[in-house]
């Protein structure tokens, strides 16, 4: 993917926005351990980076076809562990944020 303007900024924006309520308005549906074996996420990877640009269409597949099955889903209700950090929507919205002001907290 090649650097975008606003416009594709806000569409990729939302799109994301929407992606990510989707996935906790039903943690559920994935199972909370990854069912993925070892090496299986990497031999799904090209070997090299690709030489030309990919759609955030293909980026988004990928991620949800290669990467989201390799993932621990920490807020699935059946996840027993307590680990004091969980998201939250509005501590996703302050990610995008600080993200969007490039804020290096190094203290």
């Amino acid at each position: 993917m090649i650097d975008m303007n606003s416009n594709d900024f806000r569409e990729y924006g939302k799109q994301l926005v929407d992606w990510i309520a989707d996935y906790l308005d039903h943690p559920d549906r994935y199972p909370v351990l990854s069912p993925v074996k070892r090496g299986e996420i990497k031999s799904q990877l090209p070997p090299t980076p690709p030489t030309t640009p990919e759609t955030f269409d293909d980026i988004l597949r990928d991620f949800d076809n290669i990467i989201l099955p390799g993932i621990t889903h920490w807020n699935n209700p059946a996840f027993m562990a307590y680990f004091g950090t969980t998201g939250s929507l509005p501590g996703i919205l302050g990610e995008l944020l600080t993200a969007g002001l490039n804020v290096n907290g190094m203290l």
